[in-house]
């Protein structure tokens, strides 16, 4: 059954649809990278919001900004921005349709119509995701004010290209126009999130108008949120999913069943009242956080990383993999743990044994690609915090230097079967430049301060690496591994 409103009706009943008529909808929120992720957390904590009768002014516009972005748009009008979501449970698959989104804005170069959107006063939150490497943050965590997109968004405010030049070209319409600020809400995994989201708009808005930062900085909230739940990258197994269900979705969401969304209660507008569907709103984020993004998120780069080269699949598969699997339990345990605090009703070992099982389940093709995607971001935002502060107190860090070397391994292109490796970086080309240097002269691997900052410059940080690195080319990546977990 094509998915469409008028079809709402002739779906299977295993399948779940919304209760709410979508006639009654009005938009409020404006979001900026409408991919699964977003569909499968944040709509659908709207979508049940509305299920209960709640929320009903709060509904989702999708933007993009960038051309690829306009094929998205294409399949979600094509049928009515429905999404199939499909729970996948070691004990079962369910599935529902959502319907929060309502429409999405036309994609446009000059971003025009994005604008106009977001200057309409009945939208109070503009959120984003635009992944962990999107925000322009230079490798000391400043802003880029030198990025080629930023430079032209300074001297072309009023035709921007990016996300942000976007929204401070709206957020100036509203403040001439007396409509009031947005709220500005990041929904990715950035520890700190809304705090670079400031730094963002602030540092770009300062470039072309001090007057109108001034503003912003007054009156626009960015609060800071922690994000948490698996989806896969959709393809030909999971639109097969959906039609296992009765439906023809043209964009399916396949999910984990666990969900997690912590913010900031900071709406400069107003907002719906997602705690009534289980969002925790603290004033400690930053705790709930630090925990996700150190176990969960750099755990996936422990994983991902040797199972890419081992030409291991799946997430799941790594995690079946008896060397990749203990690696992880040693990382996590014995020099990750130690630098994690507690948060209410979980302890740090615990949420390790709690991930150890959402990363094994079977029915989730979560593929080590995926994972292992955009390196340059996710190593310098998940791991590298971690070997500052091992190093800050002269803790174990063998095990995360190794993970460090097996990416570098990684970006030399070739897998130890021999397969070659695609582009899986925005900096792929600088990467493996520098990762064929380094099977000589494992420093040049470190010395890359866009990546690393100072860190290479650290005593036993480098010479750790180099230990790590040569072992690695010398014997391989499970002899590597091998040797990590006899030490």
């Amino acid at each position: 059954m094509q998915l469409n409103i008028a079809n709402l009706p002739l779906l299977s009943e295993a399948v779940r649809t919304p209760r709410y008529d979508r006639a009654d909808l009005t938009p409020g929120i404006v979001h900026i990278g409408l991919g699964n992720f977003h569909r499968a957390h944040q709509a659908w904590y709207l979508h049940r919001l509305m299920d209960d009768g709640l929320a009903h002014d709060w509904a989702i516009l999708g933007a993009g900004v960038r051309p690829a972005d306009a094929a998205q748009r294409d399949r979600m009008l094509s049928q009515d921005c429905l999404t199939t979501l499909i729970e996948l449970d070691p004990s079962g698959k369910s599935a529902e349709v959502t319907g929060a989104m309502i429409g999405f804005i036309p994609v446009a170069t000059d971003n025009g119509p994005l604008i106009a959107q977001m200057s309409d006063p009945a939208i109070r939150i503009v959120a984003l995701t635009v992944t962990e490497g999107g925000y322009y943050v230079a490798a000391d965590g400043s802003f880029d004010a030198g990025h080629p997109d930023i430079a032209h968004d300074a001297a072309h405010p009023d035709t921007p290209q990016t996300a942000f030049g976007a929204m401070i070209a709206a957020l100036k319409h509203r403040k001439k126009n007396g409509a009031g600020p947005f709220t500005c809400q990041s929904c990715d995994n950035l520890q700190g999130n809304g705090d670079i989201l400031r730094q963002t708009i602030l540092g770009l808005a300062r470039l072309s108008d001090l007057a109108l930062a001034d503003w912003i900085d007054s009156n626009v909230t960015f609060p800071n949120a922690m994000v948490d739940c698996i989806v896969p990258a959709t393809g030909p197994s999971e639109l097969a999913l959906a039609r296992s269900f009765g439906v023809d979705d043209a964009a399916p969401v396949t999910h984990e069943n666990f969900r997690q969304w912590v913010i900031e209660d900071k709406f400069c507008a107003g907002r719906p009242p997602w705690d009534h569907v289980g969002v925790t709103f603290t004033d400690d984020v930053h705790s709930f956080e630090a925990m996700k993004l150190r176990l969960l998120n750099a755990g996936h780069q422990i994983i991902a990383t040797p199972g890419e080269l081992l030409s291991v699949e799946t997430i799941a598969g790594t995690m079946a993999n008896p060397l990749i699997r203990d690696m992880f339990h040693k990382v996590e345990m014995t020099e990750i743990v130690p630098h994690v605090e507690a948060v209410p009703g979980m302890q740090p070992s615990a949420y390790v044994d709690l991930i150890s099982k959402r990363f094994a389940n079977p029915e989730i093709r979560d593929t080590t690609r995926r994972v292992a995607f955009d390196g340059s971001s996710r190593h310098a935002g998940f791991l590298h915090p971690i070997i500052r502060d091992a190093l800050a107190v002269d803790a174990p860090l063998d095990g995360l230097v190794l993970i460090e070397a097996l990416w570098a391994r990684m970006c030399a292109g070739t897998r130890e079967d021999g397969s070659m490796i695609e582009a899986n970086d925005p900096h792929w080309d600088v990467l493996t430049t520098q990762a064929a240097a380094a099977r000589s002269a494992p420093q040049t691997w470190i010395d890359q301060e866009k990546f690393y900052g100072d860190l290479g410059q650290n005593k036993r940080f480098s010479e750790r690496f180099s230990y790590w690195l040569t072992l690695v080319w010398d014997q391989g990546t499970q002899s590597a591994i091998a040797a990590y977990l006899d030490d």
